[in-house]
């Protein structure tokens, strides 16, 4: 998708991998300023060294004062991309308090907070912004062993909407993508088995798992004034399996 973003600041976490690393390549391509959060600082080294000009911050979402240190005077945010998440899988009768703990704190409290710092400094601005929160067709279907995965996002999805009832009145829309499985690189490791892939790709009208581009320009588009009417969605990029 070509667009331009020139004059926005913009704010990815889970940058250094995957969704959120493509995320920042396109960003910067479409002339965004883009400040790049994650937690290994060699991941960052090398996109700073892909599109000079980014921003890097090395935190751990998980852990709160932490995050506020590093995030708390982050300067003028205009677009937000939440995309930073763990996948711990275990069966239900296994789950442990500390998949539970780690799992919230990263892929639902991190929002959150790093949400609330940039709607604040928006609001105090008097200027308009968007947020994506990344979350997941596993949001809405349960997925075996992925208990407190699913439960997650689940909470990510209802977040949303609430974050666009009350954000919306401060011309700040907030929606959450919801992909199936995507091929960054670990999703090619955990989905290359044939036999694990036919029983999700079943389930897939397209019969495709999505590609990372097919997400970074849904983001994009969302980011984008293109997207000015629309806030408090989920919006599918699952090749059909939530239609199934």
């Amino acid at each position: 998708m070509e667009l331009s973003l020139a004059g926005r600041r913009a704010l990815v976490t889970g940058a250094g991998k995957g969704i959120g690393r493509s995320t920042v390549q396109a960003l910067h391509a479409a002339g965004a300023q883009v400040v790049a959060v994650s937690r290994t600082q060699a991941d960052l080294d090398s996109l700073v060294r892909e599109c000079p000009g980014v921003e890097p911050v090395c935190v751990d979402l998980g852990d709160w004062e932490a995050t506020d240190r590093a995030l708390g005077g982050v300067g003028p945010v205009d677009l937000l991309v939440n995309n930073a998440a763990v996948a711990l899988l275990q069966p239900f009768l296994e789950v442990t308090k500390e998949a539970c703990d780690t799992s919230f704190d990263v892929n639902l409290r991190a929002v959150i907070q790093v949400s609330q710092i940039v709607a604040r400094g928006l609001i105090a601005r008097g200027a308009p912004g968007s947020i994506v929160n990344v979350s997941s067709q596993a949001s809405q279907r349960a997925l075996t062993n992925h208990s407190v995965y699913c439960s997650t996002k689940g909470a990510l999805d209802m977040l949303t909407k609430v974050m666009a009832l009350e954000l919306g009145p401060h011309q700040i829309r907030v929606n959450a993508l919801n992909p199936t499985v995507v091929m960054t690189p670990m999703g090619q490791a955990n989905w290359s088995d044939p036999r694990k892939a036919k029983t999700m790709l079943d389930r897939i009208p397209l019969g495709k798992f999505a590609e990372v581009e097919n997400v970074v320009d849904t983001i994009l588009f969302l980011l984008s004034d293109r997207s000015s009417m629309t806030t408090g969605s989920t919006v599918p990029v699952d090749g059909g399996f939530l239609a199934t």
